[in-house]
C-alpha cells in the first residue's frame, strides 16, 4: 500500500533510507549528509513537495519516495528506496512509488523533475531511464542544489 509519509513511520523510514544506502549499496551517506530525513514534514511537505511511503501486509515501511519543490517549475526526486524483498515488476512497489510522485508532480504543475544518483547504482539507473529521465551533466542541471555527491549522476525528466 502507498501512502503520505506520516509522523509515526519516521524511525522504520530512516533505517530503510541508511540500511539501502549503506548496507545494499555501499554507499557510505550518513545522517549528517542528510538532514532532510530528520523532518520530512518540512523539508518536503510544507515546502510544496510530497513524501510518500509502502508499507507492506504489516504496516511495516518498505519503500519512500519524496518530492522536494525547488521552484514554481522543477522538483526534486529524493529518497527513493525500497527493501530489496519488496523490489521487481512482480510486486511493483517502486512501480507504484513513482506513480504516485509523478501524478502529484504533474498535479502541482511542475515541468521538470530531477535527481541525483550515486554512479554505482546501475539498477535504478535503468528504470529512471526506462519512465523517461535522461542522464545530464552536472552543468546542465536547471538549478543548483546540494546532494552528497558519491561520483552521482544527474538525471532530468521533462513533464
Amino acid at each position: 500500500m502507498i501512502a503520505v509519509y506520516d509522523e509515526r513511520y519516521k524511525e522504520e523510514v530512516i533505517k530503510l533510507i541508511l540500511y539501502v544506502q549503506n548496507v545494499e549499496a555501499g554507499v557510505g551517506i550518513s545522517i549528517e549528509e542528510q538532514p532532510d530525513i530528520l523532518d520530512i514534514q518540512s523539508n518536503y511537505i510544507n515546502e510544496g513537495g510530497n513524501f510518500w511511503i509502502a508499507l507492506n501486509d504489516d504496516k511495516k515501511v518498505v519503500g519512500s519516495i519524496g518530492l522536494q519543490k525547488k521552484t514554481d517549475d522543477i522538483a526534486i526526486l529524493k529518497k527513493f528506496f525500497v527493501y530489496k524483498d519488496y523490489r521487481g515488476k512482480e510486486l511493483g512497489t517502486g512501480k507504484k512509488l513513482y506513480e504516485a510522485l509523478l501524478d502529484f508532480a504533474k498535479s502541482q504543475g511542475f515541468s521538470k523533475v530531477i535527481l541525483d544518483t550515486p554512479s554505482q547504482a546501475t539498477r535504478s539507473h535503468s528504470f529512471y531511464k526506462k519512465v523517461g529521465f535522461k542522464k545530464i551533466t552536472k552543468e546542465n542541471l536547471p538549478i543548483k542544489y546540494d546532494y552528497p555527491d558519491r561520483d552521482s549522476f544527474i538525471f532530468l525528466l521533462e513533464l
